[in-house]
C-alpha cells in the first residue's frame, strides 16, 4: 500500500505540471451600464456585488482545502479589453503550468496577443481561439 501511494503522489505532482485549464476562472461580458446591471443582479439575485462584479468561491473537489475563484463582471459594451475579439464575452479559463501551455500554443501557431504577466493573484495571458474569440488565460498564485 504505501508504494501505491507513492506512485500516486508522483503521479498527482506530474499532472500537476502538464500545461491545461484546469477550469473557468471568470466570464466577462458587455453591458450598456456596468453599474447599473451590477445594481439589478445585486438587488434582484442578491449577488454580492463590488467594484469589478463579483467573485464566487468553491472548494476544489479533488483538493478540498484549495478555494476556486470565478469572477464575474460586466463590461461597458465597447470596451478595448475584449479587442481584437468583437464578440459580446469573453471567457477566463484558470490553467496551470502557463509557461508551457504558452509555449506549446505558440507551436500550434496560435495567436497569443500579449506576453504573461505576473501580478500577486496570479499570471495572465490572452490568445484567439478560431473563431475570434479572445480568451484570457489565468493561472492563480
Amino acid at each position: 500500500m504505501e508504494n501505491l501511494n507513492r506512485n500516486n503522489e508522483n503521479t498527482d505532482s506530474t499532472e500537476n505540471l502538464i500545461p491545461k485549464v484546469t477550469g473557468i476562472g471568470g466570464i466577462f461580458f458587455f453591458t450598456e451600464n456596468p453599474e447599473t446591471t451590477k445594481e439589478w443582479y445585486a438587488k434582484h439575485l442578491g449577488i454580492d456585488v463590488n467594484e469589478w462584479g463579483a467573485s464566487f468561491q468553491s472548494r476544489n473537489i479533488d483538493n478540498p482545502e484549495k478555494l476556486n475563484h470565478l469572477q464575474w463582471s460586466p463590461f461597458k459594451t465597447g470596451s478595448k479589453y475584449f479587442a481584437p475579439s468583437t464578440k459580446e464575452y469573453m471567457i477566463n479559463y484558470t490553467v496551470q503550468n502557463i509557461e508551457a501551455l504558452v509555449e506549446n500554443l505558440r507551436k500550434d501557431g496560435i495567436t497569443i496577443l500579449d506576453e504573461i504577466e505576473s501580478y500577486e493573484y496570479g499570471k495572465f495571458v490572452h490568445i484567439m481561439d478560431t473563431e475570434g474569440n479572445k480568451i484570457e488565460l489565468w493561472e492563480p498564485a
